[in-house]
């Protein structure tokens, strides 16, 4: 990456005057954020993405697919209403920090139980508030994601040596790519206990189905989607093979979304393939995507800033149909990797950029998804792929067959 010339603080600083900063954030390429500590003690490094939600913080930090990552709210205002108990798509957060740039001191909604500030603090997560947040990602659109590290400052000593350690603690700090961020995120007991406790253990099976839900570091809602249309939940570890997948009795398996570089999923991508030569009805999600293009023979690549936020457009090429989306990932299928011979095609492609947002087999029970059709943050609307995937296992059609069903009225809310 390109050295850049440390820039000085007074004009990277926003909201609070240098003697009220008690925060620095730093970016490797030497660009730097002041601004004041909240949640827990800023000590930290990490990859640093932007998201364009406006809603959602406590669901966008709970979320294991940005382990290892700082997140910056692109939304001026955050914590307004609180966290509650049940907004969380895990059981704790997994950001490494929060970046924003006015952090409401006294948030208002009856659900909520406690602070931001506060749900950050208990969970050992530091946070950054009154930054220039559209500087900020202005900046990492241009020149992409990149490390960063965020620490104390004591303005009564000479800044710039503080500063200067924490370009370097940036530059120090290990790539995503390399680290197996899904391990740690990996967490079916507590999918399944949380599953239950928020949709009913009493509405699942319903159906007759039993779904295997690979877990990769799972977002709750995405077992909650598919407990709440009656199916048996049975989360198992993402290294599960197949074996596992037929004691369990699956009907159907979904591989779910989750943090890092797909490369690195090889046991994963291993099951993929061993469902598609058993013609087990499977669907991938996020992560779970880029498991089935790798499944395929295709290629992953990075993206230049990633998909964060709840408002991306999909072009669904089996229906001719516009979806507004929630995405969250760094990575990609690329599009020529997919061959013929492979039995897949792209279904899907991301208005913004042109990357590849769905696959489908012409012949096998199989497609995937980029985005979240969960939604949390984000519409809702994009349930029904749960509803297609369900319509595929109970009655086993191709991937392609099943993402061409629509009625009517358009894709159905869950």
């Amino acid at each position: 990456m390109e050295e850049r010339t440390l820039i000085s603080h007074q004009s990277v600083l926003s909201g609070p005057s240098l003697f009220d900063a008690d925060a620095c954030l730093a970016l490797e390429d030497g660009r730097v954020f002041f601004g004041r500590s909240f949640g827990a003690p800023p000590d930290t490094d990490g990859e640093i993405v932007f998201n364009t939600s406006m809603a959602g913080y406590q669901e966008i930090s709970t979320d294991p697919s940005y382990s290892g990552q700082m997140v910056v709210l692109t939304h001026p205002q955050i914590g307004n209403y609180g966290v509650q108990t049940s907004a969380g798509e895990s059981g704790r957060p997994w950001i490494t920090a929060l970046v924003v740039r006015d952090l409401a001191p006294e948030p208002s909604h009856w659900l909520s139980t406690m602070k931001l500030d506060e749900f950050l603090a208990a969970s050992g997560v530091p946070g950054i508030q009154a930054v220039d947040t559209r500087a900020l990602t202005r900046h990492l659109r241009t020149y992409g994601t990149m490390r960063a590290a965020l620490g104390a400052v004591d303005t009564s000593r000479p800044v710039e040596p503080q500063v200067a350690g924490l370009v370097e603690r940036a530059r120090r700090a290990t790539p995503l790519s390399d680290k197996n961020l899904v391990a740690d995120a990996c967490d079916p007991a507590g999918v399944l206990e949380r599953t239950e406790r928020g949709v009913g253990a009493t509405t699942a099976a319903q159906s007759g189905l039993r779904i295997a839900l690979v877990d990769c570091g799972v977002k709750h809602h995405i077992a909650r989607s598919l407990a709440a249309r009656g199916v048996e939940v049975v989360p198992v570890p993402w290294e599960a093979r197949i074996e596992d997948i037929f004691a369990a009795k699956a009907d159907g398996v979904v591989i779910s979304n989750g943090p890092g570089d797909p490369e690195r999923m090889g046991s994963a991508t291993e099951l993929a393939k061993d469902l598609l030569h058993h013609h087990v009805p499977s669907m991938g999600i996020c992560l779970g995507h880029q498991v089935f293009g790798l499944a395929a023979g295709g290629t992953t690549s990075r993206l230049k800033f990633g998909h964060h936020g709840g408002n991306h457009p999909v072009h669904d090429l089996m229906t001719n149909r516009v979806h507004i989306t929630s995405q969250n990932h760094e990575f990609q299928v690329d599009a020529p990797s997919i061959e013929e011979s492979s039995g897949f095609r792209v279904s899907m492609l991301n208005l913004n950029d042109g990357s590849v947002e769905g696959l489908a087999h012409r012949e096998l029970p199989a497609f995937s998804v980029q985005y979240h059709p969960e939604g949390c943050p984000g519409p809702q609307d994009n349930q029904y792929v749960f509803e297609r995937f369900l319509t595929m296992v109970a009655r086993p059609t191709s991937g392609a067959e099943a993402l061409q069903t629509t009625d009517a009225t358009g894709p159905r809310n869950g």
